[in-house]
């Protein structure tokens, strides 16, 4: 995926960044997809019952990006496939770069 894409759905702040989302719950695993309709796609394998997938979802990003659960929090969108996720502790250009690794 290009820098470029990645970028338009990242949005930076002093000390952090929030990820634009789209989930799929209930996969048969857990990875990133790709893009979709302006957001970065990740199926989850967990269901999207009493939170079990934003938990998931907060965990693989944690994992993935090498941060603590506690630096990764969604702040948008609890009910929805559409999600905002505030990822603290981390630049926009250090963000994109873990991201392109991931794909």
């Amino acid at each position: 995926m290009d820098t470029e894409t990645l970028s338009e759905i990242i949005t930076e702040h002093q000390t952090d960044c929030v990820l634009h989302c789209w989930i799929q719950p209930r996969a048969s695993k857990t990875s990133i997809v790709g893009l979709h309709d302006g957001s970065l796609k990740i199926s989850l394998a967990a269901p999207p019952v009493d939170g079990q997938a934003n938990a998931e979802l907060c965990k693989f990003l944690a994992k993935k990006l090498d941060l603590a659960k506690s630096a990764v929090k969604i702040t948008a969108g609890d009910s929805s496939r559409r999600k905002s996720v505030r990822i603290e502790g981390i630049t926009k250009t250090l963000l994109i770069d873990k991201l392109n690794l991931c794909m």
